[in-house]
């Protein structure tokens, strides 16, 4: 994510919406620039709805693949936004939004690969993820404050 001031007339900015209320089962859109290269510079929209809201904590199978990172996430794990949606390379960044309103809620940040990086293109997981609107409306504020 990137925070930008550029000159000349103002544009209408998205809002973001509280995240509190967002509850599994609900409709979302987002909308990108994905696989630029292959699709060109035009923007995709894809509709998801929220399949789970849950810690970004993945658990290890074995104690010995624990690292000290990994065993701060466990100890204060923050929720994020899986999505049903099929994301692609340049979908990251993108504003996860309500399409009857157009709040921000969250911006996708991850796409479940199942296979390989190289197949996510012909064979998409239809997994991807979304960190909650709070998470970047605090390092805004965070930015702004420098």
């Amino acid at each position: 994510l990137a925070l930008l001031e550029i000159g000349g007339e103002r544009l209408p900015p998205l809002e973001f919406a509280a995240t509190d209320l967002v509850r599994a089962g609900e409709r979302y859109a987002f909308t990108g620039f994905p696989i630029g290269m292959v699709l060109g510079m035009y923007p995709v929209t894809h509709e998801a709805i929220i399949s789970s809201i849950s810690p970004i904590a993945i658990p290890q199978g074995k104690a010995r693949q624990l690292d000290p990172s990994m065993i701060r996430q466990l100890q204060q794990p923050w929720d994020v936004f899986q999505l049903d949606g099929t994301a692609y390379p340049g979908n990251s960044g993108s504003p996860l939004y309500n399409p009857d309103t157009g709040k921000v809620i969250g911006v996708v940040n991850m796409v479940f690969v199942k296979s390989s990086k190289e197949n996510v293109l012909s064979d998409p997981s239809g997994i991807a993820y979304a960190i909650p609107s709070r998470h970047a409306r605090a390092l805004m504020e965070e930015a702004r404050s420098r």
